[in-house]
């Protein structure tokens, strides 16, 4: 699963296309089953089909989906189990909570479309002014501040999170930012150039709802064009960020105004909090170089037509059915190729999720998340985490020394189940019934003076990156946790009621990758304490570098779409942690079949290790359309799932053992180039 990455389904809506929907039950969920292969199918030949098959042909992707998937069919039903608990919240009853009145006032705001509509632009009316009224430069910086303070992107990102080098206090950090598409590439790529083309289009349409004059438009589009295609000629790849030590530069404010001296910093860290900070991390030095150079050459126009677009692009969702439209009709239908637009109830979800997540997570927890369930993934973990340790300690390739850290390293592990055990206090937030916009924008504010008070304090290591009820889990480098919010701990993934060879298979493998991560190309130059250091040898570093090449070279090779491949080194980090997290879980299943032989049973016609492989490739069955298995090959640093289901077995010498794949098969890899790391 990805790291520090939230599930966050499409929030791409449009009501026109959506009358008010019934409320159905919340779908079964899709469990491991026999009945979803195609044994027509040899496994020599394609394991994938042979595994996923019959699944794979039945299966169909809903219109307002950009791809179908039994983890898909999982957030689905979480989504209904969450929208079970508004509906009732939103009954405006003397007994609610105060923390339940705010769920049910904050999800009824975003349902009420009636009220939405008639506000049209207004919400964003004074903003709109204040950027038509700047006449200088030096009010640049404050104006780009305001944006910032509630969650308005434009020209960088600012985050407050652990010193990556001091991983036991927060610090400031700066990165690049202020693209509205998805990736530089779509900038600077010829591929991309319908979208480029389509982008501008939309541009313009938005402009003209927003009710900038038609004269103005043209020129307003040409400015941000021209303005974002500088920003993402002077950003770094998404492989290029995926190196901790290359993008962290400590820095003094006055080193970061040496950087942009044309911008206001001063101005800027006043009006959002953080005056007084001495110092920061900035993220890619040569980015603010370059924005230095596009502050003194673009114009105040050209300034005011990105700001104007930012407000009104970051704004979009949240304001009436034109501009809705118009969003959905780029980024879900151009960008994703999804035919229809989700429904409302499922972007008010998203609203409840964004701004008291952890409040609705408890309740998602209290209701659907019993205490049986904690206590076997806790099993399923520690055995995990024994074989993982012993793995590590018998470690062949690597120096004493270097060994002693990683082993050090591990017995540092921290795991989180479920959620938090306290959630935040949101009183101080106001909510109110008939201010969808202004909800959002005071919760986004709300956080922003959290994380501005936080700078330079003693991280706080109970804090969760997800939110309960998220279909995810994720490894964080400086905190070296790994953490399963409850929402991932069920079917395809999470099983109770099946065999320990379909569990390990699935939420197995899946732990097994998370920790993984804590010793991938990324995650392994941080030690025990969550800091970036450099532990390894020379020799060791190099050696890790030598066994991950069989990987990188083998995904170079997948071609899941027409002329598209996958890249290997941008999808290294999650590949390794796929690979190590099938060999771990796998190892752990035979201890337990060692431990108990009455488990090692034939379910089925299938052995234990077959039921193991198997289960892992269904959790990862998905169906995707063609134009976001496009987007994904360039934007997401895992490899699409319908390759993570069968690519990292090739490097299993247990997988070709279990199925008697001789060396020539369909999908065999030679022996000598099968990746060995962890």
């Amino acid at each position: 699963m990805k790291r520090l990455s939230y599930i966050i389904v499409s929030t791409l809506f449009l009501s026109a296309l959506r009358a008010e929907e019934p409320r159905p039950e919340p779908p079964s969920l899709t469990r491991f089953s026999v009945e979803h292969m195609n044994p027509a199918v040899s496994p020599s030949n394609d394991f994938y089909r042979y595994a996923c098959g019959k699944w794979l042909k039945q299966a169909s992707i809903p219109e307002d989906e950009t791809s179908w998937s039994p983890t898909m069919a999982l957030i689905r039903r979480n989504g209904l189990l969450l929208r079970e608990i508004l509906e009732e919240l939103r009954l405006d009853s003397p007994n609610r909570t105060p923390v339940q009145r705010q769920l049910g006032d904050l999800y009824a705001a975003a349902l009420d479309q009636e009220t939405i509509n008639a506000r049209g632009i207004e919400p964003i009316r004074v903003d709109l002014e204040r950027i038509e009224r700047l006449d200088n430069r030096e009010d640049l910086a404050s104006l780009v501040a305001s944006l910032h303070t509630r969650g308005i992107g434009a020209l960088f990102e600012v985050m407050v999170d652990a010193d990556a080098r001091k991983s036991d206090v927060y610090a400031l950090e700066v990165s690049q930012g202020g693209l509205s598409l998805p990736d530089r590439d779509y900038y600077l790529e010829t591929r991309f150039a319908n979208e480029l083309a389509a982008y501008r289009n939309y541009i313009a349409l938005a402009l003209r709802i927003a009710g900038r004059k038609e004269k103005a438009v043209a020129a307003d589009v040409r400015a941000v064009i021209s303005i974002e295609m500088a920003l993402a000629r002077a950003s770094k790849t998404l492989e290029g960020l995926g190196d901790p030590e290359a993008n962290y530069h400590k820095m003094s404010r006055v080193e970061l105004i040496g950087l942009a001296p044309s911008f206001g910093w001063d101005a800027y860290w006043k009006d959002v909090g953080a005056g007084e900070v001495a110092s920061l991390v900035v993220g890619q030095p040569n980015f603010f170089k370059a924005l230095e150079t596009q502050l003194r050459e673009r114009t105040l126009d050209e300034w005011k037509a990105y700001l104007r677009w930012n407000v009104i692009n970051g704004s979009a969702l949240l304001l009436f059915e034109p501009l809705e439209k118009a969003h959905f009709e780029f980024y879900g239908r151009t960008l994703q190729g999804t035919p229809r637009p989700e429904p409302r109830w499922k972007l008010a979800i998203h609203q409840v999720n964004r701004c008291l997540g952890e409040a609705l997570g408890q309740i998602y927890m209290d209701r659907h998340f019993p205490e049986s369930s904690r206590f076997k993934a806790e099993q399923l973990v520690e055995n995990l985490r024994r074989a993982f340790s012993e793995e590590l300690s018998k470690n062949s390739w690597m120096q004493p020394e270097t060994k002693q850290e990683a082993v050090a390293k591990f017995s540092g592990f921290r795991t989180k189940i479920g959620g938090p055990s306290k959630p935040r206090d949101y009183s101080a937030l106001e909510i109110r019934r008939d201010q969808q916009f202004e909800n959002v924008r005071r919760s986004a504010e709300s956080e922003w003076r959290r994380d501005m008070l936080r700078i330079g304090k003693p991280v706080d290591r109970d804090e969760w990156q997800m939110n309960a009820p998220a279909v995810n889990a994720y490894f964080k480098p400086t905190a070296n946790e790994i953490v399963f919010p409850a929402g991932i701990l069920q079917p395809p993934f999470f099983d109770p009621s099946m065999d320990d060879a379909v569990n390990y298979g699935a939420i197995g493998a899946t732990i097994g990758h998370e920790m993984t991560h804590g010793y991938d190309n990324e995650g392994r130059k941080y030690d025990a304490a969550g800091n970036l250091r450099n532990w390894w040898t020379g020799k060791d570093a190099a050696e890790f570098q030598r066994r991950s090449w069989g990987l990188i070279e083998h995904f170079n090779r997948l071609t899941p779409l027409a002329n598209l491949k996958v890249n290997g080194r941008l999808t290294l980090a999650e590949n390794i942690a796929d690979l190590g997290g099938l060999r771990i879980a796998y190892q752990a299943l035979q201890k337990e079949l060692e431990k108990d032989p009455s488990k090692r049973q034939t379910i089925d016609g299938l052995t234990p290790e077959q039921r193991f492989f198997i289960s892992y490739s269904q959790s990862w069955a998905a169906l995707i359309r063609p134009e976001s298995l496009r987007a994904s090959l360039t934007t997401d640093t895992h490899a699409p799932d319908i390759l993570r289901g069968f690519a990292p077995l090739m490097h299993m010498d247990e997988f070709y053992t279990t199925f008697g794949i001789k060396s020539g098969a369909a999908q065999a890899i030679p022996k000598k180039w099968r990746a060995t790391i962890w």
